[in-house]
């Protein structure tokens, strides 16, 4: 189990690079700037994506951690 969370970790910090995470205002705003600001534009969504996806995933492993420590 810890080596498949461990490989969906790394191919999620990995494959972000392929992921376009724009809504079609941000679609169209990109397309204006060029190619370097609309790369930059789709990092800092994913960015801004992943933290709170992040603390909420840390939040509930540890609460998973404790019920199964309580459960024993």
């Amino acid at each position: 189990m810890k080596k498949l969370a461990l490989l969906f970790a790394v191919f999620l910090f990995f494959g972000n690079s392929f992921c376009y995470s724009q809504c079609s205002i941000c679609t169209k705003t990109a397309q204006q700037l060029g190619e370097g600001p609309a790369k930059g534009l789709n990092a800092g969504i994913l960015y801004l994506m992943f933290t709170p996806l992040a603390i909420g995933g840390f939040i509930g492993y540890r609460w998973w951690k404790n019920e199964k420590r309580n459960m024993e």
